[in-house]
This record gives C-alpha cells, sequence and structure tokens, in this order.
C-alpha cells in the first residue's frame, strides 16, 4: 500500500460559502475502475459499534457529501457521513483513549473483487475527523451476518494499516493486494466522522454462480465486465452503461459533449472472459433530445486481435430500449460499441455464455485469488 495524496490535520473552520471552497482533494488513478462499494450493486454497512452522531449507512451515499450549517437535532450537529461519539478513557486519572480504542463499521461489497483503491471521504469533518484509520478485508461466502464475520475463525487481512488522514479532504489509497475479497472493516482511531468510502477494484465473480447461470450478461459490472476506455466521459461516466438495472435519470447513463468534428464516440469494454455472444441490448432510457443517433458494435478475440463488425450500424431511436439476436454466436473478449455522431446511450448488455477456455481461466483466476 502506498498514499498516493497525504492530507493531515484539521481544516479550517467553516466561515461561509461554498462549503467544498477549501476541501482537499486529488486525482487518484484508480477511479476509473468500478466502486465495489455501490450500493447499486448491492453493498450496505451492515454493523458498526457505534453511530451515535451519524447513521453508518450514509458511508456508501452516491453523491457527495452535503453540509448544512444550520441543521441540529438533539444530539447535536447532523453530518452527512458515520459519526461515532467521543472516547473517553477507563477513569479521571486516566482520561485518554488507549492506543488500541478504535470504532469499526462492517460493509458488504456489493460484488467481490480485488481492490486496487481506497478513498476514505472525510468532507465537512473539519475537526472532528478521526486521527487515523485502518481497513481490512476478508473473503466469506454466502450471506453471513455481522456475529459471523466477527467470529475468531474469520481471516482478516490488512489492505490499509494505521495510516494518519486529514479532516475535510478526500484520502485516497493505492492497495497492492491480490485477495478476493467480499466485505471490509473499515476503522477509525480512536473515533470522529467519515463522510463517504469509495473502494475501487475489479470484480470476481464466482464462476459456480455464472456456470449455473448459464446465458448471463457478459458485459455487466456485476459479473466481473469492464470499461477499458472511452472517447469522451464529459457528463458521465462510461461505467454506468453497464450498471444493475436500467437507468433511471438522464445522469444514470453515458452522454458526451457535443461534437463540432466529422469524427463519433466509442466505448471499449472487456467480457468477463472469452465467450459466445448471442444477443445484444442498447438502452438509450431517459435520453430523449440527446441520445445517439446510430450505434455499431465490433468485437475482437484477444488482445491485439482483429476487429471485426457484428452489429452493423443502426438507428437508435430515443428513449428505448434495442434489441438484437445476432445471426450467429460471436466469440469475443472485447467488444466495442461506436455511436455516431454523439450523445449517449444508458445500458449495453450482452447475453451469452464463456467458451470452454474461458470458464477454465475463470475458474483458475478465482482459486488463484482465495476464492
Amino acid at each position: 500500500m502506498t498514499a498516493t495524496a497525504r492530507f493531515t490535520g484539521d481544516a479550517t473552520p467553516y466561515g461561509g460559502g461554498d462549503p467544498y471552497a477549501d476541501y482537499r482533494t486529488a486525482d487518484f488513478p484508480f477511479t476509473d475502475l468500478v466502486d465495489l462499494a455501490d450500493r447499486r450493486l448491492g453493498a450496505g454497512v451492515i454493523a458498526a459499534n457505534d453511530e451515535f452522531f451519524a447513521e453508518r449507512e450514509n458511508l456508501l451515499k452516491p453523491e457527495p457529501a452535503e453540509f448544512d450549517p444550520e441543521r441540529f437535532g438533539h444530539k447535536g450537529k447532523i453530518m452527512d457521513g458515520w459519526e461515532t461519539r467521543r472516547r473517553r478513557g477507563a477513569d479521571a486519572d486516566r482520561p485518554h483513549p488507549t492506543d488500541e480504542d478504535h470504532d469499526w463499521a462492517l460493509v458488504r461489497l456489493g460484488a467481490p473483487g480485488v481492490v486496487r483503491g481506497i478513498v476514505v471521504d472525510t468532507a465537512h469533518f473539519r475537526g472532528n475527523y478521526p486521527q487515523a484509520v485502518s481497513v481490512q478485508a476478508a473473503c466469506v461466502p454466502g450471506s453471513p451476518s455481522p456475529e459471523e464475520l466477527l467470529a475468531p475463525g474469520v481471516r482478516w487481512t490488512t489492505l490499509l494499516p494505521r495510516t494518519v488522514v486529514g479532516g475535510h479532504a478526500a484520502n485516497g489509497f493505492v492497495v497492492a493486494a491480490e485477495l478476493r475479497v467480499t466485505h471490509l472493516r473499515v476503522n477509525q482511531h480512536p473515533d470522529g466522522g467519515i463522510a463517504r468510502l469509495r473502494v475501487y477494484g475489479e470484480v470476481t465473480p464466482d464462476p459456480a454462480w455464472l456456470a449455473a447461470l448459464g446465458t448471463f450478461d457478459l458485459v455487466a459490472l456485476e459479473n466481473g465486465g469492464q470499461v477499458e476506455d472511452a472517447s469522451d466521459r464529459f457528463y458521465s461516466p462510461a461505467t454506468n452503461t453497464i450498471q444493475p438495472g436500467r437507468s433511471r435519470k438522464m445522469d444514470d447513463g453515458w452522454e458526451t459533449r457535443r461534437r463540432r468534428d466529422k469524427g463519433n464516440d466509442w466505448i471499449r469494454y472487456r467480457l468477463v472472459e472469452q465467450a459466445e455472444i448471442r444477443a445484444v441490448e442498447i438502452d438509450t432510457a431517459y435520453l430523449k433530445g440527446n441520445s445517439a443517433g446510430w450505434a455499431s458494435l465490433s468485437a475482437c478475440d484477444g488482445e491485439g486481435a482483429e476487429w471485426v463488425e457484428v452489429l452493423p450500424r443502426t438507428r437508435l431511436q430515443p428513449d428505448t430500449n434495442h434489441r438484437f439476436v445476432l445471426p450467429e454466436a460471436v466469440r469475443a473478449t472485447h467488444i466495442r460499441i461506436d455511436i455516431f455522431p454523439d450523445g449517449g446511450i444508458s445500458r449495453l448488455r450482452l447475453f451469452g455464455s464463456p467458451t470452454e477456455e474461458g470458464a477454465t481461466r475463470l475458474a483458475a483466476r478465482h482459486r488463484e485469488l482465495g476464492g
């Protein structure tokens, strides 16, 4: 683990105006990856030892933390994050907490995966953030209860050792552990508040589950699909196109800026593994005056392989789910969608099943990561 940017110490007290004006942040190398702790994937904060001032569930809200300087409740200032009470020592002669005292929250990831980066966001916690944080990870099958996760036999691996953090800041950390993770234990030392937690990485699905499904969406985030690159991310991230479920509003899809040249926009995806694609959905839900005019699909089988068009340039309708049955199964590891000339789509679905070779590699990778 190495920190890509270090923030320490208090932020200045809020003095009015835009509360994010003095927010400390940085560009992190992993934020184009999927957030494994995204609520849309099914993530949740399933337990915490203390949430006296602010609920643990706030940690995984998708939107940035908000700050209302006038909002107080019967327990004090209401914060948009997870905040614990102030820890105290054992007695008047020992009023301070010990070095071992800390608060914790258990997080179930929305999709099991290999963690590549963590952001512990202390936005608006200016003088009441933790002195330090640490993060541990476990890989536990099924749907364990908090009691089962905290049982003595569960193996926890440290992803982020105890590290000093700063207030009102995005504290980002690169993670190097090659380990399949299903749950995290987030610790704050000794107490305080964290606004948001983001856990970026690569989904590593259970091959037995995918085999039982037979035909499934080969590019879905929850099944291990990835966005490798995109021509434009101006209004919204390309990863929105492979999120679960249908889009619920315009910015829940992918929309590009308006082109003023003769080019076109595109997204390149990596499938969960080598597979045979049999059917395609291209959805433009909630994109009404700004949906793509036309789209085409190309496929390649392996890095550096030749790209072959599998769906010719086809007219798209606004706010519509378009379905295509391919004339024959297409073997591929990567797919590229080109939209003409610009605009957006909300979802792309590629239905099929892994090849025998792809399924073998999936199983081997699962074992290698301790699944």
